[in-house]
């Protein structure tokens, strides 16, 4: 039996790295023959599962998403390759980096059409958290992403702060003056 079958304190960052590759069939398709944008979250939060479960030995769920951007459209026909590696790990959560391909198979042409990190949290029989593993960067390009995701994590607990404190004034005239300038009207 491998060390590595045991949850040891730490895992290398190849451990749970995660491939999934998919063919995007009509029924994923909008009006427009585009594929629908929740396809592509689902297909995401599927290997963002695998990737974390696999790294924490245990059950993981999705606490947060950060910026899904749509890059590049995804066309019916295509095989999109959904690439997924551990960037970050804190006590209980982790951080999947996700990176996103579409591919034609008829032109060859590859395009980048999503990056995104998703924060899973193990979970024991419980439901409760439980400790992941530390994280072994095994190359500068780890090591990049792990301090990258800190940093966003610290970023994200500032934005969190600054929205916390985002309220109407009850004070209508001040209403008004934040909507001038704005495309929007208040009825009357």
């Amino acid at each position: 039996m491998s060390a590595l079958t045991i949850n040891p304190p730490y895992k290398p960052v190849s451990f749970s790295e995660t491939v999934i590759t998919e063919l995007m069939i009509p029924s994923y398709s909008n009006f427009g023959g585009k594929i629908h944008g929740g396809i592509l979250l689902s297909l995401m939060d599927k290997v963002a599962y695998v990737c974390a479960a696999k790294h924490a030995g245990n059950y993981c769920v999705t606490a947060s998403i950060d910026t899904v951007d749509f890059l590049q459209p995804v066309e019916v026909g295509d095989l999109v390759s959904l690439m997924a590696s551990v960037n970050y790990v804190g006590r209980t959560s982790l951080v999947v980096g996700i990176r996103v391909i579409s591919e034609n198979i008829k032109t060859n042409q590859v395009y980048h059409t999503n990056t995104s990190y998703f924060t899973m949290v193990a979970k024991d029989e419980q439901n409760e958290p439980v400790q992941v593993p530390g994280l072994i960067l095994e190359n500068r390009n780890h090591v990049r992403r792990f301090i990258e995701a800190r940093r966003r994590k610290q970023l994200k607990q500032n934005y969190k702060q600054e929205a916390d404190q985002i309220k109407m004034p009850d004070d209508e005239e001040m209403c008004k003056q934040l909507l001038v300038g704005e495309r929007c009207m208040i009825s009357e």
